[in-house]
């Protein structure tokens, strides 16, 4: 059950106008028809209340926060400084995030062609140094703990050093995740799989690969 659906069976369970259930909260009605409506109207998207709201919510049901959280599906929650004083002791607030565009795929395996479209966008952490992030494909990087549709945060920059994985391109269209291993003669891009083999680029091949941006940080689903 969503939250809009939870709050919506509420008051008609209790005979409760929204505006009865607003002052009961302690917030106002058009954050009530909001969050039963399930859309921000300044920006078109799902609204996401704060867990001080949250909390004013359930003390306005007469139920804990917890019990909210239990009887509600994936409850969106803004996990922002003002959060704080909600938390655990031993619960540190979640960082403050950004929007950074996500421009495709990236091939963690062969290179495949790349994407510089903007698909979409991506919350990222506040301190994670990032132009754009692209979504990896394939089991290449399983070494450094970069899996199939992990997404991986890109600075974007024309050079790395020796060891660091970056986001390449080969032949100005194939993309790929490689360590890259920097040599007199040439570079290499190190797969972090010992099922693949390294792509080798020497005197004048070195000129058809391009990095294009450092991989800094990336999200992964838990395993």
């Amino acid at each position: 059950m969503t939250l809009s659906d939870y709050l919506v069976q509420y008051r008609r369970q209790h005979d409760l106008s929204q505006r009865q259930f607003a002052l009961r909260c302690g917030v106002s009605n058009g954050y009530i028809s909001m969050l039963e409506r399930n859309i921000n109207p300044t920006t078109g998207e799902a609204p996401v209340p704060s867990l001080p709201t949250l909390k004013k919510i359930a003390d306005g049901m007469g139920i804990t926060l917890d019990a909210l959280f239990a009887a509600v599906d994936d409850i969106p929650v803004s996990m922002d400084a003002g959060n704080a004083a909600w938390l655990p002791e031993n619960v540190l607030p979640f960082p403050g995030l950004h929007r950074v565009p996500r421009l495709g795929n990236i091939a963690c395996g062969q290179p495949i062609t790349a994407e510089e479209n903007i698909e979409s966008y991506d919350d990222v952490p506040a301190y994670v140094k990032a132009d754009f992030t692209l979504v990896c494909r394939g089991d290449s990087m399983t070494g450094a703990r970069i899996y199939d549709g992990d997404i991986v945060c890109i600075r974007q920059c024309d050079s790395v050093n020796s060891g660091e994985i970056a986001a390449v391109l080969v032949d100005g269209e194939e993309a790929t995740l490689k360590r890259v291993r920097l040599q007199e003669d040439g570079i290499v891009l190190w797969p972090e799989n010992p099922a693949y083999q390294p792509m080798i680029f020497t005197g004048a091949d070195a000129r058809r690969v391009r990095i294009i941006g450092k991989a800094t940080h990336f999200i992964s689903v838990v395993r």
